[in-house]
């Protein structure tokens, strides 16, 4: 049946696709948010959930005037709270290029004398470095990770801010960073603070390797 775009489910679920593709898609140079809900619909699966249809309109964080549309579908598993969503989704149009700002970022990281500290970005006025923006992307990236592990058709999260990050040290081509994260559960109001390690490599992107979420009081 056909949703509004404006539903709160339809938004959802919507959340929840943008977050996938920005995770599958995105990287240091390029963050992908949902911009606007284009269509929407739903249909139950016997014995598996509902699966939404969603047309979305996403944008480019850092140059919002560059816009993709984007088909997806997301089938959420009733009854089983392990699983998360499938999602699948199609980009109409070309994501701009980043190669070029990855690998200076890339190269930037890997010449550091010391492994890269930092904390509270973007700051309480919501502000961010030209040097800490890969850094927060990376990071945006990496929550539509555990957004799409953690979501149900009843919670919309939202990256809010780094709380901390570390770079690790490693002997192999991959960078890795250590983060603290504060995700906005939009439903509940809560704001969760999630422990991520995360590698990425200019050529075989983001994985997070490790998550969990953690107690209200980490976040102090």
């Amino acid at each position: 049946m056909e949703l509004p775009p404006s539903h709160h489910r339809a938004d959802r679920a919507a959340a929840l696709a943008a977050g996938y593709v920005c995770y599958r898609r995105g990287s240091p140079g390029r963050g992908l948010r949902l911009r606007s809900v284009r269509r929407a619909g739903r249909r139950d699966i016997d014995g598996v959930g509902p699966k939404y249809h969603l047309e979305l309109v996403l944008e480019d964080i850092v140059d919002e005037d560059s816009t993709v549309n984007c088909t997806a579908e997301v089938l959420y598993h009733l009854g089983n709270k392990n699983i998360a969503p499938d999602v699948q989704f199609t980009i109409e149009g070309e994501l701009k290029n980043t190669d070029e700002a990855d690998n200076i970022f890339y190269s930037r990281i890997k010449s550091l004398e010391k492994e890269l500290v930092a904390e509270n970005i973007p700051d309480s006025h919501g502000h961010v470095s030209p040097e800490m923006e890969p850094i927060r992307l990376l990071a945006w990236v990496a929550s539509g990770y555990v957004m799409w592990q953690n979501s149900t058709e009843n919670t919309k999260f939202q990256f809010a801010q780094i709380k901390h990050v570390k770079q690790v040290k490693r002997s192999d081509e991959y960078l890795e960073f250590n983060y603290m994260i504060l995700l906005h559960e939009m439903v509940s109001q809560e704001i969760i603070p999630w422990q991520m390690t995360v590698l990425w490599h200019p050529q075989h992107g983001v994985q997070v390797t490790q998550d969990s979420r953690q107690p209200k009081h980490a976040s102090e």
